[in-house]
């Protein structure tokens, strides 16, 4: 059996997040402002725990030996957006993106040994930026649709004030 120096997250790592049912909560008929901010909010905590399971099992896995001796690494790259995903990049930070992974395996410095890791560390990237940004992006829907059910209550709040006083003074 080849050693393995890279172990990609398992259903037991994922678990504890797979419990926040915010897909079930998608499907929900919101009928106010509070429950759709309980969602976002419960987004906003899976998003942070797929970032906070990235630093710690794969990054962590990603900077130790063998993989801190290539010419690239796996890093968080922060968006402007306030999310945080995994890219890959060159050792003096001037480059960024999966081509640099694909140089790596391309290149035949690379031992062997590392090939199936590297592929392994790949597509758990992939998977998690999925993750996070979908998690980032429902989130950020929700926070919006609370806005939008706020001026529209607002505007009928604002309707109806002005309907009953029309009305008073027509009586």
């Amino acid at each position: 059996m080849t050693r393995r120096y890279f172990t990609p997250l398992d259903e037991n790592d994922l678990q504890q997040l797979a419990h926040a049912a915010y897909l079930k909560g998608l499907l929900n008929p919101f009928k106010g402002k509070g429950s759709l901010e309980v969602w976002a909010n419960q987004c906003s905590c899976l998003r942070d725990g797929l970032i906070s399971l990235a630093e710690s099992q794969v990054l962590a896995q990603a900077r130790r030996y063998p993989f801190n001796l290539l010419p690239v690494q796996l890093a968080q790259q922060v968006t402007g957006a306030g999310t945080t995903f995994l890219r890959w990049r060159n050792l003096d930070r001037t480059s960024m993106g999966v081509s640099l992974w694909e140089q790596c395996i391309n290149n035949d410095a690379t031992p062997n040994v590392l090939i199936d890791d590297l592929l392994a560390l790949e597509l758990q990237r992939i998977v998690l930026n999925m993750q996070i940004s979908l998690t980032h992006t429902l989130c950020r829907q929700a926070v919006e649709c609370v806005s939008k059910m706020a001026r529209a209550e607002a505007a009928h709040q604002h309707c109806s004030h002005r309907r009953v006083i029309t009305q008073e003074n027509t009586l």
